[in-house]
């Protein structure tokens, strides 16, 4: 039916995706939301429960959900269940911490945003990076409706153009700008080293955070990357795609 929205599945019950399961319940979205224990240990908000938002186990929310947020620590990436998410528009909100994390190798690589790794993993689904680069808490108190003066925005990267569109209306909803970053290896100007990384600002601000990155430490991190890779093996020597991102 026309103006049916997607059913929204989160796995992760932390602060991040309780407040996503609360935004997303209040803007009238059927929510699944599910945690790595018993889904009756799932602390949701008064609010969401009024709404409809009900935990249960991350195979059974990534099965029956049309769009999956993953709210999860990035470690524990690889314990999302791939096959029930395979065709589906998963959004990626992790972020990697190598304080809390740990050092793993494979999200050491400046060059590679994390979503990308994901991706990899979540090979038969589209994965869209998105709510990765505000707090919960400001995502909690910053939602404001559209055209209300001072809203703040939200960055999103991927690489299909539908998918895109879903989010951004998504993000719309649950009362943020969204901002379009390009594809999904330029979700790397969201995460942690760059301006908009827990940034709380509007859109034409964002954006020009985004045009900064070459000059972030992430930025500078990367570029120092890139020119290494070049100078051992020029045939990889590619344009980086993370200094001609698409804010419109």
């Amino acid at each position: 039916m026309p103006g049916v929205k997607p059913v929204i599945g989160i796995l992760g019950a932390g602060r991040l995706g309780v407040v996503l399961a609360q935004l997303a319940s209040g803007a009238g979205y059927p929510v699944l939301i599910a945690g790595s224990g018993d889904p009756k240990r799932i602390a949701l908000p008064q609010d969401a429960l009024r709404q409809g938002a009900v935990a249960m186990t991350s195979v059974a929310a990534a099965e029956q959900a049309d769009v999956v947020i993953l709210a999860l620590p990035l470690p524990k990436f690889r314990e999302v269940p791939a096959e029930p998410l395979a065709g589906k528009t998963v959004i990626d909100a992790m972020n990697y911490w190598w304080e809390a994390d740990g050092l793993i190798p494979e999200f050491r690589d400046p060059i590679a945003s994390s979503s990308e790794i994901v991706q990899k993993h979540l090979s038969a689904s589209r994965i869209v990076k998105a709510f990765n680069h505000m707090g919960y808490a400001d995502l909690a108190d910053e939602s404001r409706p559209r055209g209300t003066a001072h809203r703040k925005a939200i960055g999103i990267a991927g690489d299909h153009t539908g998918d895109l569109e879903v989010v951004a209306g998504i993000v719309d909803d649950l009362g943020f700008d969204p901002v379009r970053v390009g594809v999904l290896a330029d979700g790397v100007t969201l995460e942690p080293g760059t301006e908009p990384f827990g940034a709380d600002v509007g859109a034409d601000e964002l954006r020009a955070m985004i045009e900064r990155f070459p000059t972030s430490q992430r930025g500078l991190r990367r570029a120092a990357a890139l020119a290494a890779r070049s100078a051992t093996d020029p045939a990889r020597s590619t344009p980086d795609p993370a200094n001609t991102a698409d804010t419109r």
